[in-house]
């Protein structure tokens, strides 16, 4: 019960310093919900989409798996990026990586698992289809965190090839997807050159951003 007590008092201690900035808050947030941002991120309890990016409840729709990946099987990734799109009329989609994610980590060494496995082999087939960049690379820091931007860059192509954000551009509406990675070590944000609009080539604008990371970790 203590752990339910000390979750509850910092929930109501929250809820308050809300309410005190502005008390019609939880009143206009109860009534709607039109976030502008649909933010797919990482589930490790380091990386808080909202304080990351210092939004409010309501600002920022959010889905989170481990290491951030998007999977063409995976109906509730799906779902969530066609109510953000067709429901909520959202036309930034966000796909944030962090370095030092265990997934990734995990991925690149190959250490069995169990369930989850399954899962990282999407992250091991991003791995396979670069391995030319990681010959280089013999710190095993710098690999995991090509990897990382790797596999953000690979999810990025992933959702722009979703049916709801290829309809979308039919449509004409103005979507943009885009990747970034989060630093654990100072709490910034990082551009990974992976952002597809309206008219832009997907394939093009990904060789572009791949390009950029092996810059990144040329010697």
């Amino acid at each position: 019960m203590t752990v339910q007590r000390d979750l509850f008092a910092s929930n109501r201690a929250w809820a308050k310093n809300i309410s005190t900035q502005d008390p019609e808050f939880f009143e206009k947030l109860s009534r709607q919900q039109r976030p502008e941002y649909l933010w797919i991120g990482c589930a490790d309890s380091r990386v808080p989409a909202n304080e990351i990016v210092g939004l409010l409840p309501g600002e920022l729709f959010v889905h989170r798996n481990v290491a951030n990946v998007v999977v063409h099987t995976d109906l509730n990734c799906l779902s969530v990026i066609q109510y953000a799109v067709e429901v909520l009329g959202i036309n930034e989609i966000i796909v944030t990586g962090h370095y030092g994610c265990g997934g990734v980590i995990a991925a690149l060494e190959q250490r069995p698992l169990g369930l989850i496995d399954n899962w990282l082999r999407h992250i091991q087939d991003v791995h396979r289809r670069h391995a030319p960049m990681f010959l280089p690379l013999p710190d095993g820091a710098d690999r995991a965190n090509l990897l990382c931007e790797l596999n953000v860059i690979e999810q990025v192509d992933n959702v722009c090839q979703t049916t709801m954000v290829r309809d979308a551009w039919a449509q004409g509406r103005p979507l943009t997807v885009r990747g970034w990675i989060y630093g654990l070590a100072d709490g910034l944000l990082h551009d990974l050159e992976m952002e597809v609009g309206l008219g832009d080539d997907p394939a093009e604008v990904y060789r572009h951003a791949v390009e950029a990371a092996a810059l990144r970790y040329s010697r």
